[in-house]
């Protein structure tokens, strides 16, 4: 049924909008661009920063914008003195009570309440609070919090509670005393935070950023007697390019490699190609459980923040996770042995690099169950995408500059099963494409499973074997997870094969990617850009199978064995388990 349309006037502009329609999103069809500091469309529409204050006539009072819906000949200025100086009163407000030392601060150059005072034409903050101290929590691995920069918009709580449905944090206190932190103020390593760093892209300024890991790896860097490694994953091709003014979605792959090379690791490997090591070893085991009547559904591994909510949360369901590591995991333990014997270098002294869309990937990398039995830790050290971007800006390059590189070869060649595995869905593509092959016998066509593509929270499909119907589901965003797993739990939904992101439209929407103010967040479809890119990448390449990757294929003949093989259990697998909550005694 069609929603009935209407007719109104901003700033004199007639606009017809559906019904429903927000005065917000009704100005931006006139063209019009309201600011906003709380919003963030469908994850916090509350209304209570009151920087969008419109006039609309009639109306005793300013009306909040974002959450005022229109009617039938309304007539709406957004661009009155009083609305201006409203806007600039309470911004000057919101100013007294944060820290403003933004030539230092983590987001000097993203900070959207920055971008408020020169937009509001704030010369000068008359209610400032100069003796505003820090207010610092760092206990997680992946995550700096600091409160005296928190502008109490709420984003970040909304985004915990409804986007993840973990709500490990909120608001406390009341009043001039009110502040975000978690229950009874504990740290936020003592509460079941899953590291995904979904509060940190949602944050308009540098109250959250995550921890800073860059100077370990310009240090591993200089020292001589190390030899360092590194290698991104497969969404951070299509997403660097935003940290220098490219558009969403800008595949830099070469550009990337070219800037690795200049900082100065030893090789630069991709861990694209680890994530076809991830498909032979989930796809084998997944057959293996099918036909042999293991636990299903197979869920997959490959993210940290959905195996940390799955331990916390659904620890009953651990069993049914696949026992592969992420592909990140994958790739240091490939580093750490194939490599370093086939190059004859100790692995203790090889320093492992990821570059990670994710601030998960630093807690992943600290998990005691990932070490090896050489006693090795598979990845040292994780960089978000951001992190490296900081990198090349601080050595000085001029990116868009550089010329295109290549990776490294035997751990560097990749397919473009592996490329989309950085978008929801792709890694039960890559997966389907494997297993579909190895179970008929033959080459596919066409190849793409298009029914598990898009960045809807929830996707699903059935595909018809020799002998079997397989039952497939694709879920991002831990509020989809949660939907998922309760009606596995009571029965109403039957799958077979499940893949899991913790973050909405999967890595390209990661904790650790660049940051994109609010109003490209809430009226852009950022997932859905650079996951186009990665299916681009996909559909160009040689090989688009896991399992024709000839590297790979190298590996398995010289040092593995075959997919799920006692080495490759031993190097490639590890065991979850279920994990207490944390509970208020």
């Amino acid at each position: 049924m069609e929603k009935k349309m209407i007719s109104l006037t901003i700033d004199n502009i007639p606009v017809t909008v559906p019904e429903g329609t927000t005065v917000l999103e009704a100005a931006r069809d006139a063209g019009i661009k309201i600011p906003t500091l709380c919003f963030l469309k469908d994850i916090n529409e509350i209304g209570a920063c009151r920087i969008c204050v419109v006039e609309v006539k009639g109306a005793r009072s300013l009306m909040a914008s974002c959450v005022y819906p229109v009617s039938e000949g309304m007539e709406v200025y957004t661009n009155t003195q009083k609305v201006r100086h409203s806007r600039q009163l309470t911004l000057e407000l919101i100013l007294s009570n944060h820290r403003m030392d933004c030539l230092t601060c983590a987001r000097n150059a993203h900070c959207e309440l920055l971008q408020l005072a020169s937009d509001l034409r704030i010369d000068a903050v008359r209610y400032a609070n100069d003796q505003l101290p820090p207010q610092i929590e760092n206990t997680a691995l992946h995550l700096v919090r600091d409160n005296s920069k928190c502008v109490l918009c709420r984003r970040c709580t909304a985004a915990c509670r409804k986007t993840q449905e973990v709500g490990v944090i909120g608001p406390n206190d009341r009043g001039f005393m009110t502040h975000i932190g978690c229950a009874f103020d504990r740290d936020l390593s003592e509460v079941d935070c899953v590291s995904c760093g979904q509060c940190i892209v949602a944050c308009p300024t540098g109250a959250l950023a995550e921890q800073d890991n860059t100077a370990e790896v310009w240090a591993a860097l200089r020292d001589p007697t190390k030899h360092v490694v590194v290698g991104p994953a497969p969404s951070v091709r299509v997403t660097l390019g935003e940290c220098f003014g490219m558009p969403i979605g800008t595949n830099v792959e070469g550009k990337m490699v070219s800037a690795l090379r200049r900082l100065g690791f030893d090789k630069v490997f991709d861990v694209d190609n680890a994530a076809d090591f991830t498909i032979l070893e989930e796809g084998t085991e997944f057959l293996h459980r099918l036909k042999e009547g293991g636990t299903l559904p197979l869920i997959t591994s490959c993210s940290p923040g959905w195996i940390r909510y799955c331990e916390q949360h659904y620890p009953d369901m651990v069993p049914h996770l696949s026992s592969c590591k992420s592909p990140q995991q994958m790739f240091g333990s490939l580093v750490k042995s194939y490599y370093a014997e086939k190059e004859g270098i100790d692995p203790k002294d090889i320093v492992v690099v990821s570059i990670m869309p994710c601030t998960a990937k630093k807690y992943e990398v600290k998990r005691e169950e990932q070490r090896m039995a050489n006693g090795c830790m598979p990845v040292d050290v994780s960089l978000t995408t951001r992190e490296l971007s900081r990198m090349i800006k601080e050595a000085g390059m001029m990116f868009d500059h550089l010329p295109d590189g290549e990776f490294d070869p035997l751990l560097g060649i990749s397919t473009g099963a592996s490329v989309i595995f950085g978008a929801t869905g792709g890694v039960m593509e890559a997966a389907l494409r494997t297993v579909v092959e190895t179970v008929t016998g033959g080459a596919m066509t066409p190849l793409e499973f298009t029914e598990v593509r898009g960045t809807d929270g929830i996707k699903e499909a059935t595909y018809e074997l020799p002998g079997k119907t397989v039952r497939v589901c694709v879920a991002s965003g831990l509020n989809n997870a949660k939907k998922v797993l309760d009606g596995v739990k009571d029965g109403s939904l039957q799958y077979d094969f499940i893949e899991f992101m913790a973050c909405p439209g999967g890595c390209v929407n990661g904790g650790g990617q660049p940051l994109q103010p609010a109003d490209v967040r809430s009226f852009t479809d950022i997932p859905k850009l650079r996951a186009a890119a990665l299916y681009k990448q996909d559909a160009g390449m040689e090989y688009r199978r896991s399992h024709e990757n000839p590297y790979v294929q190298q590996v398995y003949k010289e040092y593995l064995g075959k997919p799920g093989s006692h080495k490759a259990h031993e190097l490639l697998h590890c065991t979850y388990v279920p994990t207490k909550r944390y509970r208020v005694e």
